[in-house]
């Protein structure tokens, strides 16, 4: 299963789902299919956009061990 790191900082930043689902413009359902790796294939475009939100970069969230 796919792994990342969005509820990691989503958490650290006291934010819930709604919140970094708004910043980000996508459905909370999707944004929690990403979290939980049922969603493994995010564009580019959505990635970057989660990062910003998060205020990290895409390697930070999407491809660290």
């Amino acid at each position: 299963m796919y792994q990342n790191k969005i509820r990691q900082y989503r958490k650290q930043q006291g934010m819930n789902l709604d919140e970094l689902a708004k910043k980000v413009g996508i459905s909370v359902g999707y944004l929690c299919h990403l979290e939980i790796g049922s969603r493994a294939n995010p564009s580019i475009q959505i990635m970057e956009k989660v990062a910003n939100a998060l205020g990290k970069n895409v390697a930070e969230i999407f491809f660290s061990e």
